[in-house]
């Protein structure tokens, strides 16, 4: 079985697990975009040695590609007890044309998580 079977998506503002994705300033191509990724946005995914948030990978497929560019990795490594690492991202990249942001995370306990963002100009 494909890895695919097991990526799971939802709504963000439903699932803790979802990953969102924010546009920190206004897509142009050639000049640079801050991107913020980030776990439990609306609702708080726990952060303990338990249940925690490994690792969040930031994908960019440009306009008429159907090649994924890896832009951006961030790994988590302190849960508790005292001192937490937050899952959150944050990028800036420059880009050519208006493509989609696809970003994966990855939960110690529930699995892969998936979302998607079409950048538009």
């Amino acid at each position: 079985m494909s890895i695919s079977n097991y990526i799971k998506v939802s709504d963000w503002k439903a699932e803790k697990h979802v990953p969102v994705i924010t546009l920190l300033s206004p897509f142009k191509p050639g000049e640079p975009l801050e991107i913020e990724v980030a776990v439990g946005k609306e609702i708080t995914h726990p952060n303990t040695v338990e249940h925690h948030i490994v690792w969040i990978a930031l994908y960019y497929v440009s306009e008429g590609s159907q090649l994924p560019v890896e832009l951006a990795r961030a790994e988590f490594y302190v849960h508790g007890p005292d001192i937490f690492t937050e899952p959150v991202l944050k990028a800036i990249v420059k880009l050519p044309k208006p493509g989609m942001f696809h970003v994966v995370a990855y939960c110690n306990l529930h699995g892969l998580w998936e979302s998607e963002f079409l950048i538009k100009q």
